[in-house]
């Protein structure tokens, strides 16, 4: 059957092609199985060995013996420690050309995941050398060997020489040419607008602040703005005149943002429909389980003006793919505030457009009376100047616990969730109350206090209904967050429509639990989702997260530990950030003295992109 089919075909009722059919199912399967056991000596589990398969096929096993780290490569995502240690079994050479350029490109994906889009070519030469333990001209005569051939790029950037991944390259260089393509061929001017706006402020009893109508007649005028400003600023107000206006226009209006809480806040503040971004892109996935988005440049969005907030999260890709499906002609506003951490994935969008000086910004710095009333409002400012925030006061919503000890810290907050806040203002550890930390690791980061919030608030009377994965011990009503964008898990809405991925930071709570399946049902607001055993690890505890994740999101209740920690997580905008993330009641706790050197510690979050560069080098063509 496997290696003669045309015997086969002797037997009545079986036809040549049905048993060459046979044939080739039977080599998969027997083919699979060999592969199957001989990963298996390197540790390589089964369902890895099934990626590994699909990947590779038949020559799996030569191709790996001849170069282990091509199981590094995207589509199936084997660790480059991983292939090292098979390389090493495998007796190969420390200086192996394919472990040099394994090395170059772990290293470059490695600093992508902490949000850099490219590499000074100087810095990389000399962290591949340390890391592979290797001469640094050896790094350098592979990295041009790849740059020749394309696999990585190098471009010049004020003097300097930066290395890319080619999908990162063209992530930044295309949203470059394609903002430049919508400066120089700008939509159609709305004329009347000044009129337009001063019959809108009769009709609706409003006054526009100088800035506010400056942003709108920006917006209606030129089709491509930039609105920052920081809490309390009126951008809310300011983006429902220009929604409203360019309805009165006769424009259709999309509405986007990056996550599903920063679109379910969207729609409520605006009252219209506001979709994530890969919702509006229409996101479908490729043979090997990639995201794609139906709307593209053969696909255009079907819209007049197309207003994204948050803009602070979007990353290079996916700003890319935005450019991508946005028509000509079609109006841009992007909403966010500056002050805020940057995207989690890489690139610096927001902040590289702004300081491109390229496209028009309208920065909103007056803090309206009605929000002068909020300490938390107030304070936001005063940090984000590098001023200490009032911390006195009890009578607001910004208060501070003094706490000198680790211990006493994790305790008081634990309380805060369980019994104060809940007895208080009726607020719900599950709902409204969020912790959040500026790391993960101690007493006082994300996994311990998880730990300890979820013995207090979510306590196992029995084992029936968990499921352990390494870091946690999931139980039926946790809280949790997913860790990884995922684009197959599947889920239904509450009115039964269908549809699938999960994206990172989205926050749920855990319905149902299957321990012979070792799976699970999660809800994230009208979505109930299922998980089985391998997507369950993407997923952590989310009584407690950092700061980073929680961007996009806003609580009724922020908590925050302040005691001592390494000065690259404690600085001015990671605490200005995590501010902002309060509604209602914003708790601090711990030492006066770590507020301190947060509110001193103006290091900004330095992320190695193009995308400035590019803009300013196709707007100077």
């Amino acid at each position: 059957m496997q290696n003669d089919p045309h015997r086969l075909s002797q037997i009545r009722g079986i036809s040549l092609e049905k048993a060459e059919s046979i044939s080739i199912e039977m080599k998969k399967t027997f083919g699979m199985r060999e592969v199957m056991l001989w990963l298996e000596r390197f540790h390589i589990s089964a369902q890895e060995s099934v990626k590994i398969w699909k990947a590779l096929g038949a020559e799996t096993i030569s191709l790996v013996e001849n170069n282990p780290y091509i199981l590094c490569d995207s589509s199936i995502g084997v660790a480059f420690d991983r292939a090292d240690y098979i390389a090493a079994v495998l007796k190969k050479a420390p200086d192996d050309a394919f472990r040099v350029r394994a090395g170059i490109v772990h290293i470059i994906r490695y600093n992508s995941g902490n949000g850099h889009t490219c590499l000074p070519k100087e810095k990389l030469l000399q962290v591949t050398a340390g890391f592979l333990m290797l001469d640094e001209q050896r790094i350098a005569d592979a990295l041009d060997e790849m740059i020749t051939e394309g696999s990585l790029v190098a471009d010049t950037l004020n003097d300097r020489t930066f290395i890319f991944l080619p999908k990162l390259y063209r992530s930044e260089t295309f949203a470059a040419e394609r903002l430049s393509m919508l400066l120089r061929f700008p939509c159609e001017r709305i004329s009347g607008v000044e009129q337009a706006l001063e019959l809108f402020e009769r009709e609706q009893g409003i006054s526009y602040a100088q800035l506010q109508r400056k942003a709108i007649i920006e917006a209606l005028s030129g089709g491509l703005l930039i609105l920052t400003g920081g809490p309390g600023t009126g951008k809310t107000t300011t983006l429902n005149g220009i929604i409203e206006l360019f309805t009165q226009c006769g424009l259709k209006v999309a509405l986007a943002a990056p996550t599903g809480r920063a679109a379910q806040r969207m729609s409520e503040v605006t009252s219209r429909e506001a979709k994530t971004l890969h919702r509006l892109l229409e996101v479908e996935w490729d043979n090997n389980d990639s995201p794609v988005f139906k709307r593209n440049e053969r696909n255009l969005l079907d819209c007049d003006a197309l207003i994204i907030d948050e803009l602070s999260m979007v990353d290079a890709p996916l700003f890319e793919c935005v450019m991508r499906a946005l028509p000509l002609g079609c109006r841009l506003i992007m909403v966010g505030d500056s002050d805020q951490l940057p995207s989690v994935g890489p690139g610096n969008v927001l902040g590289d457009l702004i300081s491109s000086g390229k496209i028009p910004v309208v920065q909103l710095t007056e803090i309206f009376r009605q929000s002068m009333k909020s300490l938390i409002v107030t304070n936001a400012h005063r940090i984000v100047h590098g001023e200490m925030p009032e911390i006195t006061r009890t009578d607001s919503d910004f208060f501070f616990m003094v706490c000198s000890e680790r211990e006493k810290i994790a305790s008081t907050i634990v309380d805060l969730c369980v019994r104060r806040l809940p007895a208080s203002y009726g607020y719900s550890a599950f709902e409204n109350i969020q912790v959040l930390c500026p790391g993960r690791k101690g007493e006082l980061g994300v996994t311990e206090l998880n730990k300890r919030l979820q013995a207090a608030l979510n306590s196992s009377k029995s084992r029936a209904g968990e499921i352990s994965v390494p870091l946690y011990t999931f139980r039926c009503g946790d809280k949790v967050m997913q860790t990884r964008n995922n684009y197959d898990i599947l889920w239904t809405r509450n009115d039964g429509t269908e549809g699938s991925g999960i994206f990172n930071g989205d926050i749920g709570t855990i319905e149902t639990i299957d321990n012979a399946t070792r799976s699970a049902f999660v809800r994230f607001d009208d979505k109930l989702a299922a998980y089985d055993e391998d997507a369950l690890l993407q997923l952590e505890l989310a009584y407690a997260t950092t700061v980073h994740k929680s961007q996009g999101n806003e609580f009724e209740a922020v908590i925050i530990p302040m005691y001592y920690g390494p000065p690259q997580l404690y600085y001015r905008n990671l605490l200005y950030t995590a501010v902002t993330r309060a509604k209602k009641i914003l708790i601090l706790v711990g030492n006066v003295s770590t507020l301190k050197k947060m509110v001193d510690n103006n290091k900004k979050t330095l992320r190695y992109s193009g995308l400035r560069s590019f803009l300013e080098r196709e707007c100077a063509n």
